[in-house]
């Protein structure tokens, strides 16, 4: 299977939307994910003015970098609060935003599962699930594929809690980050647990305890990554996603060092699949 590999523009955030598609192009990308934030900004977006030439512009600055968008990541995260007009605020925004994906030509479209909520808060679940449904239902109307993300302080942290969640919701897939499990500590037995559903990857170095390392200092393998993606034949995209922020235990990182290490490390593992196949 010949994978394709995207990186993501927050790993440049300290750039304009423009100038970190520039550079992901000149590393020698094909692909990009766009995530919101500081190139994806959802009160800016709410605005049907901002709307109307934000999509021909990002289309033309597609074009010419030769570029194509992998996924687009909404994070919507009070789809699970008590709040009523919270969560009708998110999916009211996501409503909104799921068309601009569909314009650029987005492969799909990750959301947060919401925030986390303690186990005495027995309808956060439920909460959950019914936002998400009324997300998966918005987005098959557009013809869009939806998938969530386990992460950390979110209402599917574990492989098992995300699972709970897609047996609710036939059709919903998952955005797998591989160093969101390793942080948690989880086996690469339980990751793969996911791979049925998956539909995107997110990739970078990390450890446990650790969400964000520099290359040499990480433990995901990537030739071991591969081959269990093989061997479930997925056959998505895989993303090349750093962040530059120093949030749980995040060390800042050179997103350009980095980004180049992992896309060389998944290169090879993927060249070497290919001489075991020819």
């Amino acid at each position: 299977m010949h994978y394709e590999f995207s990186c993501h523009t927050w790993g440049f955030n300290d750039l304009t939307l423009v100038e970190a598609l520039a550079t992901i192009a000149r590393l020698g990308f094909r692909y990009v994910d766009i995530g919101t934030g500081n190139h994806l900004n959802l009160a800016e977006l709410a605005k049907a003015r901002i709307r109307h030439n934000f999509v021909p512009e990002l289309s033309e600055y597609l074009e010419e970098f030769n570029l194509q968008v992998a996924d687009v990541y909404l994070m919507l995260p009070r789809i699970s609060v008590a709040d009523d007009q919270k969560r009708e605020t998110d999916l009211a925004l996501f409503k909104v935003l799921l068309p601009i994906a569909k314009a650029v030509g987005s492969r799909g479209v990750t959301v947060s599962t919401g925030l986390v909520h303690s186990e005495e808060d027995v309808s956060a679940l439920s909460r959950t699930i019914t936002s998400l449904q009324q997300m998966y239902e918005i987005a098959e109307s557009h013809e869009m594929p939806l998938s969530i993300e386990p992460h950390i302080e979110s209402m599917a942290q574990t492989p098992e809690q995300a699972l709970r969640i897609l047996d609710e919701i036939q059709g919903l897939d998952v955005t797998l980050d591989w160093a969101q499990m390793v942080y948690q500590k989880v086996s690469h037995a339980q990751i793969k647990t996911l791979l049925p559903r998956t539909r995107h990857i997110h990739i970078r170095q990390a450890k446990i305890n650790q969400l964000q390392v520099p290359y040499h200092k990480g433990t995901i393998k990537p030739d071991a990554v591969l081959a269990s993606l093989q061997d479930a034949e997925y056959d998505g995209i895989i993303c090349v996603e750093y962040m530059q922020d120093n949030k749980q235990n995040k060390p800042i990182i050179d997103p350009l060092v980095e980004c180049t290490a992992m896309r060389d490390a998944l290169r090879d593992a993927r060249d070497a699949i290919k001489g075991t196949l020819a």
